[in-house]
């Protein structure tokens, strides 16, 4: 250090603040010597701060075999559930809606005629394509169209369509009604009840535009709970608008609110006794209230059905929808699967249109699992909802299926099924 710079102890007094510095070189003192620096030990070498480490340079000794892993967290499912708005709907509930009629207990009686149990229960299995002239066995190892193997639309979730549906055959099994439920679990109610409540909520979807898969998932929560739980009749319309409502919340964007279902019973029941029969409907299923229905396969089949189809025949899918819908009404029907029913509806739709070649093809085999011969006794049993031949007066359905909306399907009518079809 130069001499000049160190000022003698009788120097001037320092204006302004004084520094560590400037007061030992004010005593005359030096400054102590900064220690020097190590040097790198080898070329390349770097000295790593011990304050903050260098991540930055750290991959720079990454080895070139070294590999990390990469564990992937699961992700959490949204239940469906909370889409439901009810808080945006703003109809008035003062006046009664124009197309449906306010319905009290009282008025669930029917005579007998209308529901027969078929004599055979569900079925199961695979089939095909030719005319009925031919040979009544289809050969199972013809080829069959891959309706999975256009990628492009996400929606379809064609890589994962078949796992999906293979769990959700199981789960049609795991998840099914009681089909004895009215012999041995309920004493107040009868099946003619049963099927004109159901009827009665088909104009309520319709009047409050509902999806078709709240109508369904309607029908199955009453039916789940009928199985193992006794109720009134008094109670049998709570327990169906409760259920409506629970389907609403789950399948709609926006569900009718509470008091529009209470009004639409006359008032028989309060806002309070159908938030309680909710409670007690969810705590029964424990929230679960998702099942397959015959809808959840009916989309898929009908896919199969137009697999060869230039273009897709609405007329075929207003009528399987037609078909599927008239077994809502029937309880002999939940002797059958919902992919049994599905199925039918698909083979008794393709004969109705189309008495030249056979409904059933290796593609619908393949992918309903379903032989012709396994869907015999629904697809009878099927034939004679459509034809009503038991003259039943429940006619929701039928007048909803009449409407040009739907291509008046409702009116058609399907031939006598020969033999060699199976």
């Amino acid at each position: 250090m130069k001499k000049e710079n160190i000022l003698p102890s009788n120097s001037r007094q320092l204006n302004g603040p004084i520094t560590r510095a400037a007061a030992l070189r004010a005593s005359g003192k030096m400054l102590p010597l900064k220690a020097k620096i190590a040097k790198q030990a080898k070329k390349g070498q770097l000295n790593v701060s011990k304050i903050a480490p260098s991540v930055a340079l750290e991959h720079r000794h990454l080895r070139a075999n070294s590999k990390k892993k990469i564990t992937c967290q699961e992700v959490k499912r949204v239940p469906f559930s909370e889409i439901a708005c009810s808080s945006t709907q703003e109809k008035d509930v003062s006046s009664q809606p124009s197309g449906i009629r306010g319905v009290g207990i009282d008025d669930l009686q029917l005579p007998n005629q209308c529901l027969r149990v078929p004599s055979h229960p569900h079925n199961s299995p695979k089939k095909e394509k030719c005319n009925v002239s031919e040979n009544q066995k289809i050969s199972s190892d013809r080829e069959f169209i891959d309706i999975d193997s256009d990628h492009k639309d996400p929606q379809l979730c064609s890589l994962y369509a078949a796992d999906i549906y293979s769990n959700l055959r199981v789960a049609e099994l795991v998840r099914r009604s009681l089909p004895t439920f009215m012999e041995t679990v309920q004493r107040d109610i009868t099946q003619s009840m049963r099927g004109i409540l159901i009827d009665w909520l088909v104009e309520v979807s319709e009047e409050y535009k509902l999806v078709p898969d709240t109508l369904y998932l309607t029908v199955y929560l009453i039916d789940r709970f009928l199985s193992q739980n006794y109720i009134e009749r008094q109670k049998l319309q709570l327990l169906g608008i409760t259920c409506m409502l629970i389907a609403s919340k789950y399948e709609e964007i926006c569900s009718p609110r509470v008091e529009e279902f209470c009004f639409i019973t006359d008032n028989t029941y309060t806002s309070f006794e159908v938030l309680r029969m909710e409670t007690r409907v969810l705590n029964f299923f424990g929230f679960q209230i998702f099942a397959p229905t015959a809808k959840t396969f009916l989309r898929r089949f009908l896919r199969a059905a137009q697999a060869s189809y230039k273009n897709p025949s609405y007329e075929l899918e207003y009528l399987a929808d037609y078909l599927a819908e008239l077994t809502l009404v029937d309880y002999s029907f939940l002797n059958f699967l919902p992919s049994v029913i599905a199925a039918s509806s698909v083979f008794l739709s393709r004969w109705t249109l189309d008495q030249t070649s056979h409904p059933w093809s290796p593609t619908l085999e393949n992918y309903t699992s379903y032989k012709a011969s396994d869907l015999k006794t629904t697809i009878l049993a099927m034939q004679d909802l459509q034809l009503n031949t038991s003259g039943c007066p429940l006619n929701a359905i039928r007048m909803k299926y009449r409407q040009p909306k739907f291509k008046s399907v409702a009116a058609l009518s399907s031939p006598k099924l020969l033999e060699t079809l199976f």
